[in-house]
């Protein structure tokens, strides 16, 4: 009885620190967990963790980091922008015209990718990029400055993103084009289309009794017919 009345003495005091706690709804913790997920994308946007580490302001994304981005997830739903695989590193420079032919060279843009990247990694990160970006620039832009070169070459990347390619077109081959022209089948194939090359379903396979009471080939099918209950216009009965 004493614990019993201990405790509940206990309660007292906390309700009366606290008048508004009962009032308060508790949360579902499916709404707790996305708030946590909230919280977590907004510090890594704005350049802060939990802890309060870095700027509570927000980080401006320049137009290179941007495409960056789009390059960096381009084919892959797991990529979450941070970093680029050497694949998509090769299309930006593709897509984005670094790749000239002659100064620059798929070749070129591999072994910048090496060379900058660390050693137990597959990916560059975005600060790897600029590097790797800096020494294209100094070999495609030769007679330019090196801080001018480069951007020249942040110029050809601002604001792009990947290119998609379309459809593959069916090539039209002689000897598909033949195997599927109807009007090229023999034997019971050719039975199953009719003259514009529209198939005849059941009729084409399934010999089909005719049991109208005509012979087989009388072309004046239902001439009859349309003679006999031929309307009267006006005429007298």
């Amino acid at each position: 009885m004493a614990d019993q009345k201990v405790n509940l003495d206990d309660f007292k005091v906390q309700t009366a620190k606290h008048p508004n706690m009962g009032s308060a709804p508790l949360r579902p913790h499916s709404e707790q967990s996305k708030d946590r997920l909230s919280k977590r994308l907004s510090t890594e946007s704005n350049g802060t963790s939990e802890g309060g580490a870095g700027s509570s302001t927000p980080v401006e994304v320049t137009a290179l980091e941007e495409s960056f981005r789009r390059f960096a997830i381009h084919g892959d739903t797991r990529a979450t922008g941070k970093d680029m695989h050497g694949k998509n590193w090769s299309k930006l420079c593709k897509d984005c015209g670094v790749i000239d032919g002659k100064n620059i060279t798929l070749t070129d843009v591999d072994i910048v990718f090496s060379k900058v990247k660390k050693k137990s990694c597959r990916t560059i990160t975005y600060d790897e990029f600029k590097v790797a970006l800096g020494e294209l620039a100094r070999k495609k832009y030769k007679e330019k400055p090196g801080e001018e070169a480069e951007a020249e070459v942040f110029l050809l990347i601002e604001g792009k993103a990947p290119v998609i390619a379309g459809v593959t077109r069916a090539v039209a081959s002689p000897t598909v084009s033949r195997l599927t022209d109807p009007t090229k089948f023999t034997g019971s194939h050719k039975e199953r289309f009719d003259n514009t090359g529209r198939g005849k379903g059941k009729a084409g396979r399934v010999d089909m009794v005719d049991t109208s009471g005509y012979v087989s080939g009388y072309k004046h099918r239902g001439s009859y017919e349309k003679k006999v209950n031929k309307p009267t216009d006006g005429k007298p009965m």
